[in-house]
Protein backbone atom coordinates (compact mmCIF):
# COMPACT_ATOMS: atom_id res chain seq x y z
CA UNK A 1 0.00 0.00 0.00
CA UNK A 2 1.53 3.40 -0.97
CA UNK A 3 2.35 5.86 1.80
CA UNK A 4 -0.07 8.73 2.24
CA UNK A 5 1.46 11.90 0.82
CA UNK A 6 2.35 14.60 3.33
CA UNK A 7 0.21 17.72 3.46
CA UNK A 8 1.63 20.51 1.28
CA UNK A 9 2.64 22.74 4.22
CA UNK A 10 4.47 19.87 5.94
CA UNK A 11 6.39 19.08 2.73
CA UNK A 12 7.25 22.77 2.36
CA UNK A 13 8.65 22.89 5.90
CA UNK A 14 10.67 19.73 5.29
CA UNK A 15 12.17 21.34 2.17
CA UNK A 16 12.96 24.52 4.12
CA UNK A 17 14.81 22.59 6.85
CA UNK A 18 16.59 20.07 4.62
CA UNK A 19 19.92 21.89 4.92
CA UNK A 20 20.06 21.11 8.66
CA UNK A 21 20.42 17.41 7.88
CA UNK A 22 18.24 14.56 6.68
CA UNK A 23 14.85 15.45 8.16
CA UNK A 24 12.22 12.99 9.34
CA UNK A 25 8.63 13.99 10.04
CA UNK A 26 6.11 12.20 12.21
CA UNK A 27 2.66 12.90 13.61
CA UNK A 28 2.82 14.41 17.06
CA UNK A 29 0.05 15.71 19.34
CA UNK A 30 -2.28 16.65 16.49
CA UNK A 31 0.59 18.30 14.60
CA UNK A 32 3.94 17.18 13.27
CA UNK A 33 7.44 16.86 14.66
CA UNK A 34 10.50 17.39 12.45
CA UNK A 35 13.79 15.87 13.51
CA UNK A 36 17.23 15.19 12.19
CA UNK A 37 19.65 12.74 13.75
CA UNK A 38 17.01 11.88 16.35
CA UNK A 39 16.79 15.51 17.55
CA UNK A 40 13.50 17.36 17.26
CA UNK A 41 14.29 20.82 15.93
CA UNK A 42 10.83 21.91 14.83
CA UNK A 43 7.14 21.24 15.15
CA UNK A 44 4.20 22.14 12.98
CA UNK A 45 1.05 23.01 14.86
CA UNK A 46 -2.06 25.15 14.66
CA UNK A 47 -2.56 27.13 17.86
CA UNK A 48 -5.68 28.78 16.52
CA UNK A 49 -4.36 31.02 13.75
CA UNK A 50 -3.40 28.43 11.15
CA UNK A 51 -0.58 25.95 10.85
CA UNK A 52 2.87 27.34 11.62
CA UNK A 53 6.40 26.10 11.73
CA UNK A 54 7.79 26.40 15.27
CA UNK A 55 11.55 26.17 15.81
CA UNK A 56 13.33 24.93 18.95
CA UNK A 57 14.88 27.68 21.10
CA UNK A 58 16.85 27.91 24.32
CA UNK A 59 18.42 30.66 26.41
CA UNK A 60 21.25 31.00 23.88
CA UNK A 61 19.09 31.37 20.77
CA UNK A 62 16.00 33.04 22.20
CA UNK A 63 17.33 36.61 21.80
CA UNK A 64 17.70 36.16 18.01
CA UNK A 65 14.14 34.87 17.72
CA UNK A 66 12.77 37.65 19.92
CA UNK A 67 14.64 40.28 17.86
CA UNK A 68 13.04 38.86 14.71
CA UNK A 69 9.57 39.14 16.29
CA UNK A 70 8.95 35.39 16.44
CA UNK A 71 5.93 34.40 18.53
CA UNK A 72 6.27 32.04 21.51
CA UNK A 73 4.57 28.64 21.39
CA UNK A 74 1.84 28.96 24.02
CA UNK A 75 -1.12 26.60 24.37
CA UNK A 76 -3.80 26.03 27.00
CA UNK A 77 -3.64 22.97 29.23
CA UNK A 78 -6.42 22.68 31.82
CA UNK A 79 -7.22 26.36 31.16
CA UNK A 80 -3.67 27.45 31.99
CA UNK A 81 -1.20 28.83 29.43
CA UNK A 82 1.78 26.55 28.86
CA UNK A 83 4.85 27.66 26.95
CA UNK A 84 7.19 25.32 25.10
CA UNK A 85 10.73 26.20 24.03
CA UNK A 86 9.68 26.89 20.46
CA UNK A 87 9.19 30.12 18.51
CA UNK A 88 7.46 30.73 15.22
CA UNK A 89 9.77 30.80 12.23
CA UNK A 90 10.40 34.29 10.86
CA UNK A 91 7.98 35.08 8.03
CA UNK A 92 10.73 35.82 5.50
CA UNK A 93 12.50 32.53 6.33
CA UNK A 94 9.37 30.68 5.20
CA UNK A 95 10.11 31.84 1.64
CA UNK A 96 13.20 29.76 0.86
CA UNK A 97 15.60 27.13 2.18
CA UNK A 98 18.45 29.67 1.99
CA UNK A 99 16.59 32.12 4.24
CA UNK A 100 15.56 29.31 6.63
CA UNK A 101 19.05 27.80 6.93
CA UNK A 102 20.41 30.06 9.71
CA UNK A 103 17.19 29.68 11.71
CA UNK A 104 17.14 25.92 11.25
CA UNK A 105 20.74 25.70 12.42
CA UNK A 106 19.91 27.77 15.51
CA UNK A 107 17.04 25.36 16.24
CA UNK A 108 19.32 22.35 15.75
CA UNK A 109 21.92 23.89 18.08
CA UNK A 110 19.22 24.37 20.74
CA UNK A 111 18.12 20.73 20.30
CA UNK A 112 21.73 19.53 20.69
CA UNK A 113 22.16 21.56 23.89
CA UNK A 114 18.84 20.28 25.25
CA UNK A 115 19.96 16.69 24.71
CA UNK A 116 23.36 17.38 26.28
CA UNK A 117 21.72 18.87 29.36
CA UNK A 118 19.68 15.67 29.81
CA UNK A 119 22.61 13.31 29.29
CA UNK A 120 23.65 11.43 32.41
CA UNK A 121 27.08 12.20 33.78
CA UNK A 122 29.55 9.61 32.57
CA UNK A 123 32.25 10.20 35.14
CA UNK A 124 32.23 8.48 38.50
CA UNK A 125 33.27 9.97 41.75
CA UNK A 126 36.47 8.54 43.01
CA UNK A 127 35.56 7.17 46.41
CA UNK A 128 38.82 5.31 47.03
CA UNK A 129 41.05 6.63 49.76
CA UNK A 130 44.59 7.47 48.86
Amino acid sequence: MPATPLPEFVSHCMDLLASTGPCVVKRMFGGWGISTGGLTLAIIADLGDGERLWLKVDATTLPQFEAAGCKPFVYLAKSKPMTLNYRSAPDDAMESPALMRPWGLLALDAAVRALASKAPATGRKNTSKQ
